[in-house]
């Protein structure tokens, strides 16, 4: 019979030999499930698939249609692997070559492949020994192809289709149909780490539930019972984890032929078949259901089943329409998320910036109440210091009075000495007085301008601490500032309130986009413009949004630039200030220099003035010293001379009783008026020998000889009257002389006349000495 007849009558001997299988075996790995009394119709069957994989590429290419009939009729098992690697072009791949040295290699995901080996197929006999054959080729698989896409690894729903694969054909076959179903399958897009492929897979699922079961859709959403709790696992694993194997395996060849088309047939089969249960349970109760009665409906064979998907309208182009829906969704979900994560960001952003201001306008604060704070304190100090500086100056004019009342005073007595030097009647006692005064004047004067000294240096003191300090127009630039970032910072805050206000309305906004987006596909097409238009609404507000947002970070940039210009502004004026302060204080530093070395040159001409004025009146008194010396030493040789003449007249004997008595009264008026002179010399010499008034002391070489002098020569002449036979009495203090008349004897004269001459040569030696240590002092 040729291959055409058999195809032609297939669709009628499969149908028996269908039923006839349906309890032939649970494994499909064992070849003893074939039995021995095989009807003639399995026998076609069997020729009828030798014959089309002998010919594989011929009736591909010419009898597509009813090949794909065949298979969802079902593969015979012995046909089943090379059917399949026919099926997806896996029978001569490269890569199987490669598959030894992939084995000696080591993936990163070994250790969750081999957690996860113990869960695949766990009531197997293939799998269920733990080291078993079956696991140890089921994990080489695994790696090898974790080795070879590193960027989806392992996933765990992948164990289930090479365990399926591994039950039909050797590893290194198994490997390459795997290879070959990840990336023609679209099971690559399904595995990846982001999963993107089953989110579109659950979109177009759920939009057929809502197209062909509007009441379970409804249900589902009032219960939120999302697709992805249930039919995720039918699209991971092929329906290998939901049915037993035999209905999962008949599912399998048809996705070998079709794709992952079956899947959502199949799904949608099962929706209609059980939605009358579904719709009168809970979440709870559907998510039993779908675990423990929908596997098991199917048990006497998945032919119902599959005659059920078939029947579902399945459209290919709306399919594409849904997964571009899709990807546009997606696309502005993105956006929004990326907009959503931006303005977090800049929510965050100014959060931070709020805190930071809140922050420097405490620092801000609390620097000007320190600076209020220190500035009374320096104030009170100045206030102090001003007290005690107008004391000290008090104290100071008072001094400068006292000086120059004792400078007048020291005039005055200048002025008197110089008419006492004619009078020469100063007592001893006032001129120590006088410069005891002026000595106590002078200690004064120089405390006072040691204290004057010590609150001026503490006046600059105060005043450098002063200028340190921040004055009254740094205080009002300082709260200026302060206002300038409390209202920076009610601006950001009222910018934080806005954008917080935009996020929510854009919440809304894409909450009742969802909405809308939920039930377009029941939707007139004028409805349906309608939601293209509030689309493109919700788009431009997305956009009035940002720009917004740019806009209030372009302004808060722009017052962030203002800010800074004012501070730098502020910073410079107050530096150019504090050089014009500096450059004053300068000038004023010198200017004060100046004059205080205007007052030392003036001290220093007063110091050299008052000192040649003292050594000229040294001198001036020295002089008038060695003048009353010389007075007095002639006077006493005049008073010797008269004597002489007083003894020669009486040796003569000119004189008579009368007469000497005459000429006695008139030598003792010349001894008192001499002795008048010597009172009054040795007076102003008393006078001459005090200290100045500038405080220098005259050094009297005569000092220690002066009273024993003087002494001397008023006892020489009392001697030398008392010898001569009369009696003189010269008190010192009074200047009175009292004579004691006596009688003289002729016969003393002798006596007398050798005494006086004795007395006289002694007196002569000592006055010779005398002159000679006076010239010498001079």
């Amino acid at each position: 019979m040729s291959l055409s007849r058999l195809l032609e009558t297939d669709s009628k001997s499969l149908r028996s030999v269908n039923g006839s299988r349906r309890n032939s075996g649970s494994s499909l790995v064992s070849s003893s499930s074939a039995s021995s009394n095989l009807s003639h119709l399995e026998e076609d069957s069997w020729i009828l698939w030798g014959r089309i994989v002998n010919e594989w590429e011929d009736v591909r290419k010419k009898k597509e249609k009813q090949v794909k009939e065949l298979v969802r009729k079902g593969i015979p098992h012995h046909f089943r692997a090379i059917v399949w690697q026919l099926l997806c072009s896996a029978q001569s791949m490269p890569i199987k070559d490669q598959y030894s040295e992939l084995l000696k290699m080591t993936s990163p995901c070994e250790k969750l492949i081999r957690r996860d080996i113990a869960r695949t197929y766990p009531e197997h006999d293939f799998f269920k020994e733990k080291d078993s054959l079956g696991q140890e080729v089921l994990f080489n698989v695994m790696k090898a192809y974790s080795l070879v896409d590193r960027e989806v690894g392992y996933c765990q729903g992948s164990a289930f289709i090479v365990g399926l694969l591994l039950m039909q054909m050797p590893e290194e076959e198994a490997f390459c149909v795997f290879v070959k179903l990840m990336q023609d399958y679209r099971l690559r897009e399904l595995f990846k780490p982001s999963m993107a492929e089953l989110g579109l897979c659950m979109y177009q699922f759920e939009c057929m539930i809502q197209e062909h079961l509007p009441e379970l859709y409804v249900h589902f959403q009032s219960q939120s019972f999302h697709t992805s709790m249930y039919a995720s696992s039918w699209f991971l694993t092929i329906f290998l984890t939901t049915f037993p194997l035999p209905i999962a395996t008949r599912i399998f060849d048809i996705f070998m032929s079709e794709g992952l088309e079956i899947v959502f047939r199949v799904g949608l089969a099962l929706l209609q078949m059980n939605q009358a249960e579904l719709l009168q349970l809970d979440m709870e109760g559907m998510l039993q259901h779908f675990q423990k009665v929908i596997p098991h409906q199917f048990d006497s064979g998945p032919d119902k089943l599959i005659q059920a998907s078939y029947q579902v309208k399945y459209n290919a182009k709306k399919m594409k329409k849904l997964e571009k829906e899709y990807t546009t969704i997606k696309t502005k979900e993105m956006e929004e998320q990326v907009e959503i994560k931006r303005l977090r960001t800049e929510n965050r952003l100014l959060k931070q910036r709020i805190e930071t201001l809140e922050k420097e306008s405490a620092s801000l604060a609390d620097r000007l109440i320190q600076g209020q704070v220190t500035r009374a304190q320096e104030a009170e100090e100045n206030y102090l210091i001003k007290r005690e500086l107008a004391t000290i100056k008090q104290q100071s004019d008072e001094a400068i009075t006292k000086l120059e009342q004792a400078e007048n005073t020291i005039r005055e007595l200048q002025q008197q000495q110089q008419w006492h030097k004619c009078s020469s009647r100063y007592s001893e006692d006032f001129v120590l007085q006088l410069e005891k005064e002026l000595v106590q004047a002078r200690l004064s004067e120089a405390e006072s301008q040691c204290a004057l000294k010590e609150m001026q240096d503490k006046v600059l003191e105060m005043e450098k601490r002063n200028s340190s300090l921040p004055d009254e127009e740094n205080v009002a630039r300082l709260q200026e500032e302060l206002i300038a970032v409390k209202l920076r910072e009610a601006e950001a805050s009222m910018g934080l309130k806005e954008l917080r206000q935009q996020v929510k309305d854009l919440e809304e906004h894409w909450q009742r986009h969802l909405a809308r987006t939920t039930g377009r596909w029941k939707d007139p097409p004028k409805k349906n413009a309608v939601n293209e238009l509030q689309d493109e609404l919700m788009t431009v507000r997305l956009r009035e949004a940002e720009t917004q947002a740019e806009l209030k970070e372009t302004k808060q940039r722009m017052m962030e630039m203002e800010t800074q210009n004012q501070i730098n502004s502020n910073h410079l004026r107050r530096a150019e200030q504090e050089v014009t302060n500096l450059q004053e204080k300068v000038q004023y530093l010198s200017a004060q220099n100046k004059g205080l070395l205007a007052q030392l040159n003036e001290a220093k001409r007063r110091q050299a003035e008052i000192e040649c004025k003292s050594k000229e009146e040294v001198m001036a008194v020295r002089l008038r010293e060695a003048d009353r010396i010389a007075a007095v030493a002639e006077l006493q040789q005049h008073i010797a001379e008269l004597e002489i003449q007083k003894e020669e007249g009486k040796i003569q004997g000119q004189l008579n009783k009368s007469d000497s008595n005459q000429y006695i009264r008139e030598l003792k008026d010349q001894i008192a008026e001499l002795h008048h002179e010597i009172k009054c010399l040795k007076g102003q010499r008393d006078f001459s020998d005090q200290p100045t008034f500038d405080g220098i002391h005259i050094v009297n070489h005569f000092t220690g000889d002066d009273e024993s002098f003087h002494s001397s020569d008023e006892d020489f002449i009392t001697n030398s009257i008392q010898e001569s036979g009369v009696n003189f009495h010269l008190p010192r203090r009074t200047g009175q002389m009292a004579l004691d008349h006596t009688l003289v004897d002729s016969s003393d004269s002798d006596t007398e006349e050798s005494a006086l001459q004795t007395g006289n040569s002694d007196k002569m030696v000592s006055k010779q000495r005398r002159m000679e240590s006076y010239s010498t002092t001079v």
